[in-house]
């Protein structure tokens, strides 16, 4: 029993590391309010996930608007001055990036930046669709 256990435990910890070994390396900024509109859906309050933990995706994965309201698991894997949490979120596609060209693949709410970033600048970011 107790073996079963340990196994259990063993494996529970190396899924959430094996979620990342099929997953795509880009780059990551900030984008600050107003959030409204996005090019996903307008003016919408709801689109909004709970935690603010949103983001806009620049042209490979916007896909012609299909990528909207699509999740993604990311973490900051590294960037100029440590600026890594180590921390992993879920985030939801609501925008398309509102620059051009835009400053990274990904640009993430203020919220969802601070989650995993302790500086405000481009971090390099790991991510996989969920």
């Amino acid at each position: 029993m107790a073996v079963l256990l340990v196994f259990t435990i063993i494996l529970s910890l190396l899924s959430t590391e094996l979620s990342f070994v099929f997953a795509d390396i880009g780059t990551a900024t900030a984008y600050h309010p107003p959030y409204l509109p996005t090019r996903c859906n307008g003016n919408r309050q709801d689109q909004f996930p709970p935690g603010n933990l949103f983001v806009a995706v620049g042209e490979g994965l916007w896909d012609n608007g299909a990528a909207c309201g699509r999740r993604y698991r990311m973490r900051c894997i590294s960037g100029n001055n440590k600026p890594c949490k180590g921390s992993t979120i879920d985030v939801k596609v609501v925008d398309f990036c509102r620059t051009s060209p835009c400053p990274s693949t990904i640009v993430l709410s203020n919220d969802a930046f601070q989650a995993i970033s302790r500086v405000d600048a481009k971090i390099n970011v790991e991510y996989v669709q969920i």
